[in-house]
């Protein structure tokens, strides 16, 4: 299993970065050790004083695929949920600035969240999704799937050209505005759709 992560996908939060607008998907992994297991809380790792909450849609792959067409993407996926992609950002300036690979400040350990997966015919349509984040019961992320630059299928398409996609597999699709550090004692919650689907506790 793999975790196929998107970033800037969200013009506000590509704003809010100050990073450049990006002309094709930007694509980078998460290994499985990074998935924080159920019911264990979030420690903030040492080597980071600036970790921040990234709330996103995330798809779960259904069936092997490579150069999935975007017409035939929607069959390689059943379930969606919401997903948090922690980040060191403290330690992934420093890296951007050298030039160098974020994966210190974003595949560390427990940095992936993985909600409760509903199946995606519970929804009306994937491209009108509202989905968010609270911390301490305070909303701190909200999104819609229409604001993205890609859509999930297009996302889908996009990384089969690199990656053959397997059973198990999971995107997640980019981070809306509103991203900020988490302490200790948080309680981040994430809902999609009015669902809850995510509880963590931060330490």
């Amino acid at each position: 299993m793999k975790i196929i992560c998107v970033g800037r996908n969200y013009a506000n939060h590509i704003a809010e970065l100050k990073n450049e607008k990006p002309t094709e998907p930007v694509v980078f992994m998460k290994p499985d050790s990074a998935v924080l297991l159920k019911q264990h809380p979030f420690v903030i790792p040492e080597f980071s004083e600036d970790v921040h909450h990234e709330i996103e849609v995330i798809v779960k792959i259904s069936k092997v695929g490579k150069y999935i067409e975007p017409k035939f993407a929607h069959k390689y996926y059943d379930e969606i949920s919401v997903g948090i992609d922690f980040t060191a950002r403290d330690l992934q300036s420093k890296l951007k600035e050298k030039g160098l690979p974020w994966e210190k400040a974003k595949a560390f350990d427990g940095s992936a969240v993985i909600g409760d997966f509903l199946p995606k015919s519970d929804f009306v349509s994937l491209e009108n999704l509202t989905f968010e984040l609270t911390n301490n019961s305070k909303t701190v992320q909200k999104g819609n799937t229409s604001l993205m630059l890609w859509q999930i299928d297009e996302l889908v398409s996009y990384v089969s050209q690199f990656f053959t996609l397997k059973i198990g597999d999971i995107i997640f699709t980019g981070t809306p505005e509103g991203v900020a550090a988490v302490k200790p004692n948080d309680v981040l919650e994430g809902f999609l759709e009015d669902k809850k689907l995510f509880r963590i506790q931060v330490k």
